[in-house]
């Protein structure tokens, strides 16, 4: 399956230490991710990441396309909800396209941690039918 990673500058060392964590079940599946997020992941879990630009490059962009071309199965964006900065990707625009494409979605580590689990256990292969 798809795995989208995306994370606000604060929670870009939450994401690595997730990714670390998951390493097991998220190697098995494809990952997509902003630049700088797919870059810090890669350092440090030892994952395979197709990168995009940096997400105020252009990358969020390149992720909501990817979400309306229904390529994603899952989308896991850690944000910042207390001080989000001007340059960093809107998670609006994310959150949109997800609830229109039916695309699971986590903002935070518990939701992750949920989706990850089930996703392990097989419980999203229902996508592979919906595409």
């Amino acid at each position: 399956m798809n795995v989208g990673l995306m994370a606000h500058d604060a929670k870009k060392k939450l994401m690595q230490n997730f990714c670390i964590a998951y390493r097991g079940i998220l190697c098995k599946h494809q990952l997509f991710a902003t630049g700088t997020t797919g870059r810090l992941v890669e350092e440090v879990a030892n994952l395979n990441v197709h990168k995009y630009l940096a997400g105020h490059l252009g990358g969020e962009q390149q992720m909501a396309a990817q979400i309306e071309h229904n390529q994603l199965d899952l989308m896991i964006f850690l944000r910042d909800p207390i001080q989000p900065k001007t340059h960093e990707p809107n998670v609006n625009d994310i959150v949109r396209l997800c609830d229109m494409y039916d695309i699971p979605m986590a903002t935070n580590l518990a939701t992750a941690e949920l989706l990850i689990k089930a996703l392990d256990r097989g419980d999203l292969e229902w996508r592979e039918m919906y595409k």
